[in-house]
């Protein structure tokens, strides 16, 4: 299957937007980019092409490819056939005869698939006849056949073999009229590309929104004109009832015309449609309606993901109720009146001309993902912390599941990580908030007992520096008073040396021991002089170790203050 829903890494910010609406529960895969950043990815094989996530996220990281250049660069060498869906008249209200102009301008054929929607409604009023009480689920929607076929092939039994109207429409041009040129739909649908893939009768699908973009990248303008009416020259018949086929409930309303009586249940968009089809699965059949007519889009093509329209839902059912009267106008019975008791003129032709087994189709059941045991999921479970039923079903949808249980079996089958459980997660933060308390707390203890010795450390440099200044004071009068001792002491000597009197041993005795004194007083001077200099490297080493204190107590207190804010918290 080719990817049609794509992913832009740089902008998914991983918000699970597209989980909780996508309808299929294996399309999307979260995975962790490089520096741990999760994003969620498409599976092409089993994604149905909905577009309702291209639709729903907020950061444009979702896009969907059609054929828009291929059918270009076909029209530029071929003729190519284009089938024009009812809904560009409600998404281009005075624009889309200036489009299909533009087309035929090209060398194209243009084809209404209104009319292929009044063969499909022919078609399956003949195969309801012919099979009574048969329940049938309708399939113009690409994505809901999509659905049936991956995850409920069992309803593949109640889903209508009758081809969609586009196909209907491809029938009739190729086997009753004989062309072979290729093929394009101007269509509002991201899914018919698979559906033309699977049926091979289309060649292009050209969503409405691709198409301008086109446009506008080729500078192309299309003229705008004042809708006047909803008729136009096809190339072949403009089709009648069938052109409200792309409202809620236009298959019910076209089969109503022919039997009012007709049992008919409608149902559409994504957050009801799909819910609403397991469950038609699950009750028995006689209590299913003779049709159960299903959209995936709620207000119908008219405002699908492939339209790009800035028309609002009462825009168009405005522009789908005008069309209605328009097409009410063109239908013709054997009565001569819309409602008479007369036959209806086309479905005369259709009986006569068409063959109903030409417009039969077949389906391709998807291989289903087995659903895991109870005893699978509980490993799973234990490993988010969900130990109890009531944990179990928790329910809080953040991860985009409906329920824990199917995050679980996400997880189970690798399309999802239990870091992605919001309680899973916040049990882990607050495990982690639990020891961070305890360790906030221990370090609360060290703080207060390192403040503590660094008060009575400060206390003990300020008793140092003191007794320092002390010593200072000493030694500096000491060697004061050693200098003027010292010269004293010289002088003595050199009196003593100068008298001849005195007797020479006894001088020289005395000379001596005033030499020694003199000598021990230098030493002291020198003593002095190096206990000075030690005592300025002291005062320098205290003040350094003082200001590294002040450090430590401006640090320690600024914990100690954020420990207060964070147990505030």
């Amino acid at each position: 299957m080719n990817e049609l829903i794509i992913v832009k890494p740089e902008k998914c910010v991983g918000c699970h937007a597209c989980i909780r609406t996508c309808p299929a529960p294996e399309a999307n895969r979260a995975i962790v980019l490089d520096g741990d950043r999760t994003i969620v990815t498409v599976d092409p094989q089993r994604c149905i092409a909905c577009g309702v996530c291209v639709k729903t996220c907020q950061h444009s990281a979702r896009d969907y490819i059609d054929d828009t250049e291929e059918a270009m660069a076909a029209i530029s060498r071929e003729k190519v056939i284009i089938m024009v869906d009812p809904a560009i008249k409600t998404v281009f209200p005075t624009r889309w005869k200036g489009i299909l102009d533009w087309f035929r301008g090209q060398g194209c054929l243009i084809y209404d698939v209104a009319f292929g929607a009044d063969i499909c409604t022919w078609a399956h009023l003949r195969a309801l006849e012919q099979n009574p009480g048969n329940h049938l689920i309708t399939q113009p929607c690409s994505a809901i056949v999509n659905y049936i076929e991956m995850y409920q092939p069992k309803l593949l039994t109640n889903l209508s073999r009758i081809h969609s109207p586009v196909c209907c429409n491809a029938i009739y041009v190729k086997q009753y009229l004989r062309r072979t040129e290729k093929i394009a739909m101007l269509s509002p649908c991201v899914a018919k590309k698979l559906e033309f893939e699977e049926t091979g009768l289309l060649d292009f699908n050209v969503t409405f929104r691709k198409l301008m973009e086109y446009f506008d990248k080729n500078d192309i303008r299309i003229p705008v004109s004042p809708v006047e009416n909803y008729e136009y020259k096809f190339d072949d018949e403009q089709g009648q009832f069938g052109s409200v086929y792309s409202r809620p409930g236009g298959l019910r309303d076209n089969l109503w015309l022919h039997n009012p009586e007709m049992s008919i249940f409608t149902s559409e968009g994504v957050h009801k449609v799909y819910s609403e089809l397991e469950m038609y699965a699950k009750i028995p059949e006689n209590k299913h309606p003779e049709v159960f007519d299903v959209l995936s889009c709620e207000f119908g093509c008219n405002v699908g993901p492939g339209t790009g329209s800035e028309q609002t839902m009462f825009d168009a059912m405005n522009t789908m109720r005008d069309v209605e009267r328009e097409a009410k106008n063109r239908r013709k019975t054997t009565g001569g009146m819309f409602r008479g008791a007369g036959e209806d003129k086309l479905f005369k032709r259709f009986d006569e001309e068409l063959n109903l087994a030409d417009f039969i189709r077949t389906y391709k059941p998807g291989k289903q993902s087995p659903l895991p045991t109870d005893a699978e999921l509980d490993p799973i479970f234990a490993q988010l912390g969900k130990h109890t039923e009531a944990d179990r079903s928790y329910d809080c949808h953040a991860c985009g599941y409906q329920s824990c249980r199917e995050m679980a079996t996400a997880i189970f089958r690798g399309l999802n990580r239990p870091e992605n459980c919001i309680v899973h997660a916040k049990s882990v933060l607050l495990e982690r908030h639990s020891k961070l308390s305890e360790q906030h707390d221990r370090l609360a203890e060290i703080t207060a007992e390192c403040l503590s010795l660094s008060d009575r450390l400060k206390h003990d440099i300020d008793e140092i520096t003191e007794n320092m200044s002390t010593i200072g004071d000493s030694t500096n009068a000491t060697k004061e008073r050693a200098e003027v001792v010292s010269d004293l002491l010289r002088n003595v000597v050199a009196f003593c040396s100068s008298r001849s009197t005195m007797d020479t041993d006894s001088v020289q005795q005395l000379v001596g021991i005033l030499e020694t004194t003199i000598d021990a007083f230098g030493v002291l001077d020198d003593n002095v002089t190096a206990t000075n200099e030690s005592s300025g490297m002291i005062h320098a080493s205290i003040a350094e170790i003082t200001g590294l204190v002040d450090a430590i107590n401006e640090t320690l207190q600024t914990s100690s203050e954020n420990q207060k804010e964070y147990e505030a918290v």
